[in-house]
């Protein structure tokens, strides 16, 4: 049995609970579970700037919405594997007005392909995009350093707009980049300069999605220019991107992995079904804080470069790094996707405050499939 290859997303209708609809949905923008090429393409299109290298082949798609999507219980029985968490396709019927309803489909899901096939009435390049969704299916999240860095290393090449931070996050970040880039500042800047000023000037420029004159100094000082400098910056960027989300990230994660060791099973009992439990709460325990300290050394070795540039004087040493240190994107976007999807459905199945207690086949389901993200046990 397959999915209807029409579903209709209402305003008044939460017909969806990680979307609730469609133009909220639109309004959020891009994120690390949501890549809007909607709002990508449209932007695009009125800045009528010079044409970028489309996200998709297929017009459809490239005004599409993919999801990170964590499944409801109705919707499991769409694939042929047990499965938590799937990359889903959102197709407006209206792109002009998102309240009239879309398409959706989840990739790998039965039928999928024939699906999409008929959603894109066999556009050219069509046959690419599929493959292009499986990539993307493989990825634990949407954020954009790993998302380029993952299709780049598959030979595919969206344009820069594809990759921006979505504004929601830049405003959060806004506090946390101020006091990680506080030494540059006194370095730059003569004693008695309006510190506050200049930092604020600073921190948006590094987050902005255009480079302007606000950063003429640091590229003056990195001697970058052209299409060096952009790609100095995005990977300044990238790691400015982690080392919050990991900021915010470890708290919570402390939390799973007290409470993993805390869950209670109920329901009839299996003693193979149970001693499989038993072990992967340990496990998992040691994997989220392993998978932790991976991201952190990997953020030590931007840390020691940047202390190069603000301690030592050694711009140089900074600028070689910031232009070798996408191929790390790869590796920290993926721990830290792993670890975010696991924080986020945890705390999603059991709410704070609430008891710690679910069936046993459940228990089973949630830690094999956190085993498997995270590359560990004997599912793995």
């Amino acid at each position: 049995m397959s999915a209807p290859a029409r579903m209709r997303f209402r305003d008044d209708v939460s017909a969806d609970r990680s979307v609730r609809s469609l133009r909220k949905l639109q309004r959020t923008g891009s994120t690390s579970r949501v890549l809007n090429l909607l709002a990508i393409t449209e932007r695009l299109e009125a800045a009528d700037g010079e044409p970028e290298a489309p996200f998709f082949s297929s017009p459809m798609l490239a005004r599409s919405l993919i999801l990170k999507h964590r499944l409801r219980p109705d919707e499991t029985f769409l694939f042929d594997e047990t499965r938590i968490n799937a990359t889903k396709v959102i197709i407006p019927f209206e792109r002009h007005d998102l309240g009239l309803g879309a398409q959706s489909v989840f990739v790998g899901q039965r039928g999928w392909v024939d699906q999409l096939r008929m959603a894109c009435d066999g556009a050219a390049g069509f046959p690419n995009d599929i493959i292009l969704l499986q990539v993307i299916d493989e990825l634990p999240s949407l954020d954009p350093f790993l998302l380029r860095e993952y299709l780049r290393s598959r030979g595919h090449w969206p344009g820069p707009s594809y990759f921006s931070i979505a504004q929601a996050d830049i405003e959060k970040m806004q506090a946390f980049v101020s006091g990680e880039i506080v030494a540059l500042i006194q370095l730059a800047f003569a004693k008695g300069a309006d510190m506050g000023s200049h930092t604020a000037r600073l921190v948006g420029a590094i987050l902005s999605s255009e480079l302007d004159e606000r950063l003429d100094p640091l590229r003056r000082t990195l001697m970058l220019d052209g299409d060096e400098f952009r790609e100095g910056v995005f990977s300044w960027k990238g790691f400015l991107y982690y080392k919050w989300m990991m900021h915010s990230l470890w708290p919570q994660l402390s939390d799973v992995i007290t409470e993993v060791g805390d869950l209670t099973l109920s329901g009839p009992r299996d003693a193979d079904l149970t001693d499989y439990v038993n072990r992967a709460k340990l496990r998992l325990q040691k994997a989220i804080n392993f998978h932790r300290q991976r991201v952190v050394a990997a953020l030590k070795v931007y840390d020691d470069a940047f202390g190069d540039l603000t301690q030592n004087s050694r711009p140089q040493a900074f600028r070689d790094f910031l232009l070798k240190a996408p191929a790390m994107f790869m590796s920290l976007g993926e721990n830290v996707g792993v670890v975010s999807h696991i924080a986020s459905y945890w705390r999603y199945r059991f709410p704070q405050g609430k008891k710690l207690m679910c069936p046993l086949e459940e228990a089973a389901n949630i830690l094999q499939e956190f085993e498997i993200s995270l590359g560990v046990g004997a599912n793995a």
